[in-house]
C-alpha cells in the first residue's frame, strides 16, 4: 500500500515529483496528486494547502480516495521551543490546535468530542521520520553549506507542535502564543499551519501519521522574511533528503 507525502507548499516537495518514477498525475477534489514511485516504494505525492481545513480535506482524500496505509507531513515552521534554531528540524511527537478554544464549554484547547488537548503521531513512524532528520542535519553543512547562525550543529528535535490557522509572525505573538500553553503544561518546540488537522483526520480513521518540520524562522518580527528565503533555497532539499531516508526504513 502507498504511503502519503504531504507539503503544504510546492517548493516543499518539488524535487520529491522530479524523481517520481512512473509518475501519473490524478485530479481530485479539486487538487493534484501525483501517483508514482520512490525508492521502489509506492508512494502518492500532494500539497495540503495552507490552512488546517485544506489540509483536512486533502488528508481526508488520501485515505477515502487513494486509499494509503499511512500518511507523513513534511515542510516548515516557525521555532519557538528553546534551543530551537533556523536550519533545525522538529519531528512532532504530537500535536495541539493553539486556536482551538471552545471554552467555557470545554476547556481551552481542548478538542470536543475527543476528551484530549493533544493527538499523538505514531510512534513508529515516529522514530523512523526521527532516525532519517537526525542523518539529514547531520549532513546538511556539508550538503549544502547550510551554517547555524547560533554556533555548533543543527539538531533534530522532537516533540510537541502546535498548528492554527494564522502564520505567527511577530516575537510578541510567538511568546504569548508559547508562554500560555507553557503554563497549561503544552511546551511546543514550532508552530504551523495544517499539521493537528491531518493528525486529527488520520486519529478518526485509525491511520499512522507522522510529520517533520523544518526550522525555517523563528516565528518572530523576521519570520516573513526568514520564511520566503529559506522555502526557496532549502525546504525542497531537506524534505528530499528526509523523506527519500525515511522510505528505505519502511
Amino acid at each position: 500500500m502507498s504511503t502519503a507525502i504531504l507539503s503544504a507548499l510546492p517548493e516543499e516537495q518539488s524535487s520529491l515529483v522530479q524523481q517520481l518514477a512512473h509518475p501519473q498525475r490524478l485530479m481530485h477534489a479539486g487538487r493534484a496528486f501525483w501517483r508514482g514511485e520512490l525508492h521502489d516504494r509506492p508512494v502518492v505525492l500532494a500539497l495540503s494547502g495552507i490552512g488546517k481545513v485544506a489540509a483536512a480535506t486533502t488528508a481526508t482524500a488520501l485515505i477515502e480516495h487513494f486509499g494509503v496505509a499511512r500518511i507523513v507531513f513534511t515542510g516548515v515552521a516557525g521555532g519557538v521551543g528553546d534551543g530551537v534554531h533556523r536550519g533545525d528540524v522538529v519531528v512532532a511527537q504530537d500535536y495541539v490546535q493553539h486556536d482551538m478554544d471552545a471554552s467555557p464549554l470545554f476547556p481551552r484547547w481542548e478538542l470536543p468530542g475527543y476528551a484530549r488537548t493533544r493527538l499523538a503521531c505514531d510512534p513508529v513512524l515516529t522514530a523512523m521520520l526521527l532516525e532519517a532528520a537526525s542523518l539529514c542535519v547531520t549532513s546538511a553543512s556539508g550538503l549544502w553549506g547550510l551554517k547555524n547562525i547560533h554556533g555548533g550543529a543543527h539538531r533534530a528535535h522532537q516533540g510537541l507542535v502546535a498548528s492554527g490557522d494564522r502564520f505567527v509572525a511577530t516575537a510578541q505573538e510567538s511568546e504569548r502564543l508559547r508562554s500560555a500553553l507553557r503554563a497549561a503544561g503544552h511546551d511546543v518546540l514550532a508552530v504551523e499551519m495544517e499539521g493537528a488537522a491531518v493528525a486529527q483526520v488520520c486519529h478518526d480513521y485509525g491511520l499512522p501519521f507522522a510529520a517533520v518540520r523544518t526550522i525555517s524562522d523563528r516565528a518572530d518580527d523576521a519570520a516573513h522574511g526568514d520564511f520566503a528565503q529559506f522555502v526557496q533555497t532549502v525546504a525542497s532539499r531537506y524534505a528530499e533528503h528526509m523523506v527519500l531516508s525515511f522510505l528505505q526504513k519502511l
